[in-house]
């Protein structure tokens, strides 16, 4: 008897067994599935022991014909290759085929982006271009080449084994675009150069070799290395690039060797090129009968090499004692740009300011003036003039910010914009608000509270998207990669972890993927780790969908003898998030309580009970401050 009813009962669990299997776990708290913890990335948020990362070290030449609007170059480049694998091809990313008469983006180009109701436009316009090469060798040899839209495969006839290095030799030219998708290009004898070299792809233990195409709204992702840069251009120009000036005999008069040596020591702007000397003949310039001129720029450990050149710029520069050394701060800017005589200020602000997350890594930084509406690079950065200082300052100070995400942490910008864009941004409120806090503090409030005012107009239901939304398929940039996810950290520095808590998880992932190639799984462990908080809750509500909030006040009941409250709470959408509540007595007396997110590990509801203690309970209200995104704030408050 006692057999059967065992294989009775086994029969009867074996029959549930495929009904328990469809039954899914859907509490907020859940695990969040993060890829396996393995010797590359490990289950704390660190590289692991076994991580490992290639490295391209390149030697750059390019001739400017201003005439032609034509850049004409040749590069070496050194690429190691640090993996466990053999590698029989490698990949080049030759962004400027974005330009071409078949790309992607010709055929279907992306509309316009709009960034607070400024559109900004990344569809290719302008006659046909591309890079022209004209050569292209290895020392591994060159069984095949395969093109595809801005990707170039390279079949080496030698594979390239580990731990060892290959050269890559290359010459090309293209036509300088007007505009370049909004990230290089030019304005009469402007130019402001990028993207202008056949580049390696990133070779990484997550997906091998990244070919994702330049299409346009994905920006870049780029192995290190050192680079050196020989630029030649009319004698008249003055250039500015990534990396520090090693022959300034050579291309600056006595006086400006004088001025930049004098301001690097000093912390107040110093005017290298006056208003008045600006756009000065070539003649002022050392001597020579040259038609042109070379400028050479060497940098060590970026990712990236861009420039600017113009006859007419002036140039202003200061000193910034960082770490117990000096940056050299700079800012290039045609006579008469608006408000670009207060920029070097500026930008030496966001430098210092931005290094309280990480010491800024680099000898010097620049900010040109110039016809792109914004875009960074390692060292230098394209700032547009403004006639309104506050949108020159946030401009400005947001570029100079890149500089720390994705300069120094190297994220992965083709897939995962919000943690380039986004995490800038953030950096940025608080950059941006200590700049203007003592002549304009209802601006600097504004931009501090800005993210949290953009949400009603794009957190759109049925219109948003999840932030890991790949960006070539977001219809708002400006919100998913921008604006939510500085809303995001800046809820979470503030109201759930608290600034000393976050502030050192969020130094120490800087820190730990400076200069590597940082996976979101690596953020979030860091940031789980340091703080001491589970936050998968929070990480899957914010990154991987649209979950909205709305708390609210569901009941209050008073005991029936008077002495105690009790105060029902609701969470009413999607997201669960930590509460805060005022209780308003009828004596005039407040208090604030602050429950934590486990309030909802069983349900969505919480409800406590509070002392009279011979006072009547007038009003309750939830999120008080107005730091959330609650979507209905009809429900937050209760009165007598």
């Amino acid at each position: 008897m006692r057999s059967r009813i065992a294989l009775a009962l086994l029969a009867a669990l074996l029959a549930a067994a495929p009904l328990a299997a469809q039954v899914a776990d859907s509490s907020p708290f859940r695990r969040l599935d993060l890829p396996t913890p393995n010797a590359y990335r490990s289950a704390g948020g660190m590289p692991g022991p076994g991580y490992w990362q290639n490295r391209a070290d390149y030697d750059l030449a390019a001739t400017l014909d201003t005439a032609a609007h034509r850049l004409f170059g040749t590069g070496t480049i050194r690429y190691t290759n640090n993996s466990p694998d053999t590698l029989r091809f490698i990949w080049l990313q030759m962004d400027q085929d974005i330009q071409a008469s078949g790309s992607i983006n010709r055929m279907a180009p992306p509309p316009p982006l709009l960034f607070a109701d400024v559109p900004f436009d990344m569809a290719v316009t302008g006659p046909p271009g591309g890079f022209i090469v004209d050569s292209l060798t290895t020392d591994h040899g060159v069984a095949a080449l395969y093109h595809w839209d801005t990707m170039e495969r390279i079949d080496l006839a030698r594979p390239l084994a580990p731990g060892e290095t290959m050269t890559v030799r290359m010459q090309w030219s293209f036509l300088v675009p007007v505009n370049g998708v909004a990230r290089m290009g030019r304005d009469g004898p402007l130019y402001e150069i990028a993207q202008w070299y056949p580049r390696l792809a990133v070779y990484d233990d997550v997906n091998g070799w990244n070919t994702l195409p330049y299409i346009g709204p994905g920006e870049f992702y780029l192995e290190y290395g050192d680079f050196t840069a020989a630029i030649t251009v009319p004698a008249g120009y003055i250039v500015a690039s990534t990396g520090e000036l090693t022959n300034p005999d050579e291309v600056l008069t006595a006086a400006e060797r004088d001025r930049l040596a004098r301001a690097r020591a000093a912390d107040t702007p110093v005017a290298v090129i006056s208003a008045a000397e600006a756009g000065q003949p070539a003649r002022t310039r050392p001597a020579g009968t040259a038609p042109t001129f070379t400028w050479r720029f060497a940098a060590h450990n970026v990712r990236d090499v861009a420039f600017a050149a113009a006859p007419n710029f002036r140039w202003d520069a200061v000193g910034l004692p960082l770490g117990g050394t000096r940056r050299l701060i700079q800012t290039f800017y045609r006579p008469g740009a608006a408000n670009w005589e207060e920029a070097i200020r500026m930008a030496r602000h966001a430098i210092a300011s931005h290094s309280r997350w990480y010491d800024y890594p680099y000898p010097q930084a620049s900010a040109v003036e110039g016809p792109i509406d914004g875009m960074e690079y390692p060292m230098i950065v394209f700032v547009p003039a403004d006639p309104a200082r506050t949108a020159l300052g946030w401009v400005m100070m947001h570029e100079l910010g890149h500089q720390w995400f994705p300069m120094t942490v190297g994220s992965d910008e083709r897939r995962y914009p919000w943690m380039d864009e986004g995490f800038n941004t953030f950096i940025d409120l608080y950059t941006v608000s200590d700049y203007f806090r003592a002549d304009d503090p209802v601006h600097a409030d504004s931009v501090l509270n800005g993210p949290l005012g953009a949400y009603p107009a794009n957190a759109v239901p049925g219109q948003e998207q999840p932030m890991i939304t790949a960006p070539a398929e977001v219809h708002n940039l400006y919100w998913t990669a921008y604006q939510k996810p500085a809303l995001m950290l800046r809820i979470l520095r503030e109201d759930v972890l608290g600034p000393e808590a976050f502030d050192r998880a969020f130094r120490a992932y800087t820190a730990r993927w400076a200069f590597h190639h940082p996976q979101p799984a690596d953020f979030f462990r860091t940031m789980d780790n340091l703080s001491g908080r589970d936050l998968d809750w929070f990480w899957r509500e914010w990154v991987f969908t649209t979950s909205r909030l709305d708390q609210s006040v569901d009941s209050v009941v008073p005991d029936a003898r008077g002495d105690s409250v009790r105060v029902v709470l609701g969470d009413r959408r999607e997201m669960v998030m930590p509460v805060e509540v005022r209780l308003t007595w009828s004596d005039g007396t407040s208090e604030t309580r602050r429950i934590p997110v486990e309030a909802w590990n069983y349900g969505r509801r919480h409800a406590f009970t509070v002392a009279a203690q011979g006072r009547r309970l007038v009003r309750v209200e939830v999120d008080p401050r107005a730091v959330y995104p609650d979507v209905d704030r009809s429900n937050n408050v209760w009165t007598r």
